[in-house]
C-alpha cells in the first residue's frame, strides 16, 4: 500500500512487524503525541513512512537503554538535546548500579547467617538489614536542619521566609516516608552535592535576590508561596498547551515570576528589575545546579514539574532579553 508513487507507507500491523513491536504500542504512541503515523486512508486508518519506521527504531532503541517515554519525546521534539539526555540517563543509570550494589551487598549479607537461623530469623535479619540502609523521612528532616544551621544560609531572613525558601523542596523531596533503594542513593548523592561548599556558595548567589526581597517584602510569606505556586501550576499549562517561550502568556508569566524575586524598592522599578533579574538567574545556571534537579527528579519524579516549568521560564527570560536588547 502507498500514498504516492515514490513514498512507501505501511499499515498499523505491518509498522508493528517490522519494528518487532505491537498495534496496542503504537495506537499509545500516536495517543500521548509521541509518535504520529505521517498520513491516513480515507476510512482513517493510520499509515506509516519510512521516516515514521525510523521513528519507531529510535523509540525503541532508546527505551532499551531505559529512557521514559517523556525524555524520548523531547529528544524527538528538539527540546532537549542529545548530549543533555545523554548525561541526564548516564546520571540516572550511575543512581541505579549504587542501588543495585547496595540492594546485593544487602542479600549478600543475609544469605551468610541462614545456616545457623531459622528461616523466621533470617526474614528478620533481611529487614534489619534494610532498616539499617534506609532513609526515613526524619534522618533527611535532621541532615537539611544541621546542613541550613551549618552553612548560616538562611540565618538572617525572619523565621517565616526561611519555610518559604523551602517549600518546594520540603513539599517534594521531604514527603516519602521512607525510599526506595533507587530513591536513597540518589538521595546519598544530594547529600554529598548539599555538602559540597562549592555548591553551597552557587546557591547563595543564585538567591540573593530571594534573600534581599525577602528582608523587605513586597507580600507576606504566605500570599507568596499562594503566587509561586500559581507559577508552577502556570508552567505546566503552559508546557501540555506547547506555548512558546515568546508568546504572550509565557512572557506574563515569566514577568510574573520575576517580580516575585523584587522587593518593596524595586516593585516600583519593574521594567529596570526585570531585565536585571533575568539575567542573573541565567547567569546561575551551572553544573551543580543542573545535578540538584536531577537528584530530586531521581528522589521524587513529581520534582520533574519543577525541573521541566523552570526551563520553559527560563527560555522566557532569554526572549525577554532578547526583546530588550533590541
Amino acid at each position: 500500500m502507498t500514498t504516492d508513487k515514490h513514498q512507501p507507507a505501511y499499515t498499523i500491523g505491518q509498522a508493528a512487524s517490522m519494528a518487532n513491536t505491537t498495534v496496542k504500542t503504537l495506537h499509545y504512541y500516536d495517543d500521548i503525541g509521541l509518535l504520529r503515523p505521517s498520513k491516513r486512508t480515507e476510512g482513517g486508518h493510520r499509515l506509516y513512512s519510512a521516516a515514521d519506521l525510523w521513528t519507531l527504531e529510535l523509540i525503541g532503541t532508546l527505551r532499551y537503554v531505559n529512557f521514559s517515554l517523556a525524555d524520548i519525546g523531547r529528544m524527538i521534539s528538539g527540546d532537549l538535546s542529545m548530549t543533555e539526555a545523554l548525561n541526564l540517563q548516564i546520571d540516572v543509570l550511575e543512581v541505579e548500579l549504587g542501588a543495585i550494589s547496595s540492594m546485593l551487598t544487602i542479600l549478600k549479607q543475609a544469605r551468610q547467617p541462614t545456616k545457623h537461623i531459622s528461616s523466621e530469623d533470617s526474614m528478620q535479619y533481611i529487614a534489619d538489614l534494610v532498616a539499617s540502609r534506609s532513609v526515613h523521612t526524619v534522618n533527611r528532616q535532621q541532615f537539611i536542619d544541621h546542613k541550613m544551621e551549618e552553612t548560616r544560609l538562611l540565618e538572617m531572613l525572619p523565621e517565616d521566609w526561611q519555610a518559604s525558601f523551602m517549600h518546594f523542596f520540603n513539599k517534594y523531596i521531604m514527603k516519602a516516608s521512607k525510599l526506595t533503594a533507587r530513591q536513597t542513593q540518589a538521595w546519598t548523592e544530594l547529600q554529598k552535592l548539599l555538602n559540597d561548599p562549592a555548591y553551597i556558595k552557587e546557591l547563595a548567589h543564585s538567591e540573593l535576590p530571594f534573600f534581599r526581597m525577602a528582608l523587605h517584602p513586597g507580600h507576606e510569606p504566605g500570599e507568596w508561596i499562594r503566587q509561586m505556586e500559581q507559577i508552577r501550576l502556570r508552567t505546566q499549562e503552559a508546557i501540555q498547551q506547547q506555548w512558546a517561550a515568546s508568546s504572550q502568556a509565557v512572557q506574563a508569566l515569566t514577568r510574573d515570576f520575576l517580580l516575585l524575586y523584587a522587593n518593596v524598592e524595586e516593585l516600583e522599578q519593574p521594567e529596570e528589575f526585570l531585565p536585571r533579574q533575568a539575567q542573573h538567574l541565567l547567569d546561575s545556571v551551572t553544573e551543580r545546579t543542573l545535578r540538584f534537579n536531577k537528584l530530586c527528579t531521581l528522589v521524587n519524579p513529581e520534582w520533574q514539574e519543577i525541573s521541566s516549568g523552570m526551563e520553559l521560564l527560563m527560555q522566557g527570560m532569554q526572549e525577554l532579553l532578547a526583546r530588550n536588547s533590541s
